[in-house]
């Protein structure tokens, strides 16, 4: 893999994403691709995840945003997309000031 090939991906989702899973559907998700970064619950009701990885991994977990968890109803996913830094070792839950799931 070129280094070019690594990037950052910081989204946050908004719609019913707190109580409903949603941290945990992530966190799976990004384990199963090889991600690493964190999700939280934030206090303006959204998601933020910020990961980083291979490109088309990352594509990958976009769209897993954009479904979510049965329960949870995705109304917009808002995306940037960054250098990769490698800060993270893994993926892991961070606490907020919401704690939704």
């Amino acid at each position: 893999m070129k280094p070019g090939d690594m990037a950052r991906l910081e989204a946050s989702v908004r719609g019913r994403v707190h109580g409903v899973g949603f941290r945990y559907y992530v966190v799976v998700r990004a384990d199963r691709l090889g991600l690493t970064g964190w999700v939280a619950n934030m206090q303006d009701g959204s998601i933020r995840c910020v990961a980083e990885g291979p490109r088309a991994d990352l594509e990958r977990l976009l769209e897993a945003l954009h479904e979510g968890p049965a329960s949870a109803i995705v109304e917009r996913v808002d995306e940037d997309w960054l250098p990769y830094t490698g800060h993270w070792g893994a993926f892991s839950i961070e606490s907020s000031g919401h704690r939704g799931d």
